[in-house]
């Protein structure tokens, strides 16, 4: 299963050819529309998570691709197969295995109002929580860690990686960082992960082999 991290949040990942794409946002302008998309995962609603435009051409190039989402993400976006997920739900489409869960995006602050938001976890090895610290509700062997957000602070990433205890782990959801901002969350993310004895890689605009 290979990985590649585009700019903030978005992720593809690949099994022989056939892949899924999660979150790809209007901060993410470097991933280029694909054939051979099966699948795509959207989070929550957020513009940073969801971008029209770009959902619209990666579309176009895989018609026969499955958007999931909550419902009312569905609800505002045009594609021709649509699925609706809730946390705890598991769907099986091409060689991806995909098991939802949270339910509920972070708090901002008490004056924005709930949004959903739903975790997903890929193949029983990739955890990817959106805009949350949700569970995974199990062991998983790879974690992308949300780093840089208006919803939190760095202590709950540490303290969310220390829960999850993952064999290896990388940022994400960190355009909003400098590079200085992301080099001081190298070192302190870095450091947790060397004391937990887990393995802290940036994988920004890289493909990777991930490890099952």
């Amino acid at each position: 299963m290979d990985i590649t991290k585009y700019e903030h949040a978005c992720l593809v990942i690949d099994i022989d050819g056939d892949k899924l794409v999660i979150d790809p946002g209007a901060y993410t302008t470097d991933l280029d529309a694909s054939k051979h998309i099966v699948a795509i995962v959207i989070t929550h609603e957020h513009h940073d998570h969801i971008d029209t435009d770009l959902l619209k051409a990666l579309i176009a190039q895989s018609p026969d691709a499955v958007v999931y989402a909550d419902k009312t993400v569905l609800e505002n976006i045009s594609a021709p197969h649509k699925k609706p997920v809730a946390a705890g739900e598991s769907f099986e489409v091409g060689p991806f295995s995909l098991r939802f869960t949270g339910g509920a995006h972070a708090v901002i602050h008490p004056s924005f109002p709930p949004m959903a938001n739903i975790g997903v976890v890929v193949n029983d090895n990739l955890y990817y929580p959106g805009d949350s610290f949700a569970s995974p509700d199990g062991p998983v062997k790879n974690l992308a860690l949300p780093v840089a957000a208006p919803w939190l602070k760095l202590s709950e990433s540490i303290d969310f990686l220390r829960s999850i205890q993952p064999s290896m782990v990388f940022p994400t959801h960190d355009a909003i960082l400098s590079d200085t901002g992301k080099k001081l969350v190298d070192t302190m993310i870095g450091n947790i992960a060397k004391d937990l004895q887990l393995q802290y890689e940036r994988i920004d605009g890289k493909t990777i082999t991930l490890k099952s």
